[in-house]
């Protein structure tokens, strides 16, 4: 996992500065030359705001027309990135991830269930819309949430952007937490065999930013709970 500030792809950089320098209001033209479309509410129906590289969908090449929905696998190529929605729910899919859209369960009280494969997803879900996010290491569940997880097979990272989650690591119960954050505020590793009640430990914040998260709640018609400046802003306001 890279620390912050190693932004995994260079437009990424671009991205954030255009949005950092004046928002979505003045920077939407920046933003869609590297997107190719200025970032806002997609339109009933389509699911794909960006397709960069090689992305597929149920194992077939993705286009901003194809539809995401539950019971699909969504993969990115090493160099690639998809940004979607499904529902009230969006999503920013890194390069060399796949994650699957399951149905859940039947009684389970959740309207949404993920399971990141590999990789790296930012997510921003609904208000009222129990989810659940499933690595190979950890179980975590979401109530109108943003969140920021990478998954590898050793170990779960975590960032609790905003909202409260459940947190449990997958091989042992009594490695579970809540987290409560407004901006951030703890992120964690989930690792594999860290020990009976041993398997969460805190980490640093890394790898997201509070641009792409104001993007990705706009195509779903919605802000991140906070406000930032408008000067570039490649981190969280303190320290861990």
């Amino acid at each position: 996992m890279k620390p912050f500030g190693e932004l995994d792809d260079p437009r990424r950089r671009v991205l954030i500065q255009a949005l950092a320098a004046g928002l979505f209001s003045l920077a939407g033209d920046a933003v869609g030359q590297i997107f190719g479309a200025a970032p806002r509410r997609l339109p009933a129906g389509q699911s794909f705001y960006r397709v960069s590289g090689r992305v597929l969908v149920n194992n077939q090449q993705a286009s901003l027309q194809t539809p995401v929905r539950v019971g699909d696998t969504v993969e990115t190529a090493g160099n690639a990135e998809a940004v979607f929605i499904v529902a009230a729910d969006a999503f920013m899919l890194r390069g060399g991830s796949r994650m699957v859209i399951e149905t859940p369960p039947v009684r389970s009280g959740l309207t949404s269930s993920l399971r990141l494969v590999t990789g790296k997803l930012l997510s921003v879900f609904g208000r009222g819309r129990p989810t659940r996010i499933a690595t190979t290491t950890a179980t975590i569940g979401i109530r109108g949430t943003g969140v920021y997880t990478e998954s590898d097979p050793e170990q779960t990272y975590f960032c609790t952007c905003y909202g409260v989650t459940d947190i449990e690591a997958t091989a042992d119960p009594e490695s579970k937490t809540r987290v409560t954050a407004t901006q951030h505020d703890r992120p964690l590793y989930i690792v594999k065999d860290g020990g009976r009640g041993k398997n969460i430990r805190e980490a640093p914040f890394v790898n997201h930013t509070d641009q792409e998260l104001m993007l990705i709640e706009t195509l779903v018609g919605r802000v991140p709970p906070f406000v930032f400046p408008k000067s570039e802003y490649l981190g969280p306001r303190r320290d861990y």
